[in-house]
């Protein structure tokens, strides 16, 4: 098992990006668009050049902005994109042998190596099909076993689950629990259940710098950036510790502080359960609660629940109430309300900080 070590700049493009993943390890890249987590698959690949730093795997350099470059189909990387790409002509089996004889594997052997991977893969049957007689699903699962079955040392996955019907996601999901294991996997996804059940670890990326990078249970259970808070579904107050509280001009978080504890006049961040925030049209007196005004941007059904997103002096915080709370209280796009939570439900910690690769 290899080691991928990725410190490269693209300038053109703002990333700067400093990461790892180890023998054995599945490493989630999450942010938003335009994060930067494209031009990192892109320079493993072979498909971008960085203008600083280099890429390592195994310990052979893969690219450097001083040096020779692998050829990508040299690289030992397999990339599995949200869309199967499968090539048209061939058959299913076909195209699961394709990665071994690229490899220089005979054609006998690549083909029993196919249907090996097409068995395990759960369309064993499926083999003698082109890929416009299979379902998205069937598709996805060809293509898996495509990329599975040269052996790479490195798989990139690219949103596998986002062109699959929700039905069928969850299926190739746990295939993939099954077939990742043991494996170096950097996995770029939006959805934080695809990083919950495959990742080992998360690393955020945010306008082309990591901001976050811990266990994956850790990173969404206890964020400390904005969009690990929003993809966990956490509100997330980011200002600066006043020795008693955030301070987010005009706002002032009150609450508990948690590990890493922010130092006086350190960035810090209020992290709190949409759940724990109660919702009310007028401010309760004699509360010790934290008290923000703010005004109804949406609503969204959420079960027997429905979660009430809201602006606070520039700050989007959603509360969780019940149906019959919505009604009674008339919630509606451009209410003002009052939003209280309790101190003992707010967690406070030292801000995560943008890092950037810097060459040496």
């Amino acid at each position: 098992m290899t080691t991928l070590e990725y410190y490269a700049t693209v300038g053109a493009r703002d990333v700067s990006v400093r990461l790892t993943v180890g023998p054995g390890e599945t490493v989630a890249l999450l942010g938003p668009n335009g994060a930067g987590k494209s031009t990192v698959l892109g320079v493993i690949a072979g498909l971008l050049a960085p203008t600083a730093g280099q890429v390592t795997l195994g310990g052979r350099t893969l690219v450097s902005a001083t040096g020779p470059v692998v050829a990508p189909h040299r690289r030992d990387v397999a990339l599995l994109a949200q869309d199967p790409l499968l090539f048209p002509h061939l058959t299913a089996l076909e195209n699961v042998a394709f990665g071994p004889r690229a490899r220089g594997v005979r054609r006998p052997q690549a083909r029993a190596t196919a249907r090996l991977w097409l068995d395990r893969v759960g369309v064993a049957d499926l083999g003698d099909r082109r890929p416009h007689q299979l379902s998205g699903g069937q598709a996805q699962r060809v293509a898996v076993a495509r990329a599975l079955a040269a052996d790479p040392a490195l798989l990139l996955l690219d949103e596998p689950m986002a062109a699959l019907d929700v039905a069928v996601a969850p299926s190739v999901r746990q295939l993939l629990r099954e077939v990742l294991v043991d494996r170096s996997v950097l996995l770029v996804t939006h959805e934080p259940l695809d990083a919950l059940l495959l990742a080992d670890r998360v690393v955020v990326v945010d306008g082309g710098r990591v901001v976050e990078d811990g266990p994956t249970t850790e990173v969404l259970t206890r964020p400390r950036s904005v969009f690990a808070a929003r993809i966990a579904g956490l509100n997330l107050v980011a200002g600066t510790w006043d020795g008693s509280g955030v301070a987010a001009a005009p706002l002032v978080v009150r609450g508990m502080t948690g590990d890493p504890a922010p130092a006086r006049a350190e960035e810090a961040v209020a992290v709190f359960a949409p759940n724990a925030v109660s919702v009310f049209r007028d401010t309760p007196t004699g509360s010790p609660r934290n008290a923000f005004s703010a005004v109804v941007t949406d609503l969204e059904p959420l079960g027997d629940r429905v979660r009430v997103r809201t602006e606070a002096s520039g700050h989007r915080l959603a509360a969780d109430v019940t149906p019959a709370a919505v009604a009674d209280l008339g919630l509606g796009p451009g209410a003002t309300v009052q939003l209280m939570v309790k101190a003992t439900e707010v967690t406070i910690y030292a801000a995560s900080r943008p890092t950037a690769f810097s060459a040496r």
